[in-house]
């Protein structure tokens, strides 16, 4: 179980971060290249990637874990690449030990290099810096721009949220996962982290690689950092165009679902309009659900769909920017 317990000074001070974070979307690309994803569009990004990986980042696997844990020093906050790998080969040895302890009693073998990261070897740490860069260079270089551009996005259709629902529905809607107990939000985890945020302030950071359950970083010298998915992942994401600021949002073909859903149409009627099939039309329908765009309504042996006012404002603004 996941618990992040809010002070009332901590709900005052929720924010959202001002750009993606360079060395946290690499990270969390690379363990994404090894999850299970049932979505085609991501599964296909999967395996190209896999397969020209350069052997030289390969090593990231050891202190990487597939549920989204890393050592803290290799996403230093506030960081683009460069300086963020300098702030990573500067990290004090004791802190850099006690990381990697971390990841090895959770679930990382210790294996000959960790053990070397954890003397201080200066070719280990080397050999770090570059599978960091490499994985950069393979994963997010050729993807930044599309990238910053769905992550302003994202951001921008959440503090819509925001100012419609208020705090405490915002923060639950990041994740289907997340649940309100009092002033603690939870989410099913799989192992228990509690984290009191204690008047620090939490940064809502969403990612446009990372698709599992939120994530929570904390830093001594900074407020805590949720990191959750962003609504469509990277992989799913045409690139953006001037005038479809909807399809950079939610792909070309969810957007042409909900904008088809200003009027009534059953799952067979959209797949027929679109040209595409029924199982694809239930995956978009279910997305747009989730987020709140779209009702659904069985009527018979048909799935009848429309949009709900916030499906409606969404497109109202997307079109006037």
């Amino acid at each position: 179980m996941l618990r992040l317990h809010f002070t009332v000074e901590d709900l005052l001070r929720v924010t959202t971060a001002d750009e993606p974070s360079p060395l946290l979307e690499t990270e969390l690309a690379f363990i994404m290249l090894g999850r299970g994803d049932p979505r085609p569009g991501v599964r296909r990004w999967q395996q190209q990637r896999r397969h020209t990986l350069p052997r030289h980042v390969r090593p990231l696997g050891q202190l990487l874990s597939p549920g989204g844990a890393g050592p803290h020093f290799l996403d230093p906050p506030g960081y683009g690449l460069d300086d963020g790998l300098e702030k990573i080969m500067s990290t004090p040895g004791p802190s850099a030990r006690a990381e990697l302890r971390r990841m090895c009693g959770m679930d990382r073998p210790l294996t000959p290099w960790i053990r070397r990261l954890a003397r201080q070897d200066r070719e280990a740490w080397g050999e770090l810096a570059e599978a960091v860069r490499g994985a950069h260079d393979h994963l997010l270089s050729s993807e930044w721009a599309r990238l910053q551009a769905a992550f302003r996005t994202d951001v921008a259709w959440r503090s819509r949220q925001l100012a419609r629902h208020g705090l405490r529905e915002t923060l639950a809607g990041l994740s289907p996962a997340l649940r309100w107990r009092g002033t603690t939000l939870e989410a099913d985890y799989p192992r228990d982290v509690d984290v009191t945020l204690g008047g620090r302030g939490l940064v809502l950071q969403p990612s446009l690689f990372w698709t599992g359950p939120p994530l929570v970083a904390c830093h001594d010298d900074g407020p805590a950092i949720l990191i959750h998915p962003a609504l469509t992942p990277l992989p799913l994401l045409d690139s953006p165009t001037d005038r479809d600021h909807l399809a950079v949002l939610l792909g070309s073909t969810r957007a042409a679902v909900l904008r088809l859903l200003t009027g009534q149409h059953s799952t067979t009627g959209i797949a027929r309009e679109l040209q595409v099939s029924a199982a694809s039309v239930s995956t978009h329908t279910k997305a747009l659900r989730e987020a709140g765009l779209i009702t659904s309504l069985r009527d018979g042996k048909a799935v009848q769909h429309w949009c709900t006012p916030l499906g409606l404002d969404l497109m109202a603004h997307s079109e006037h920017p």
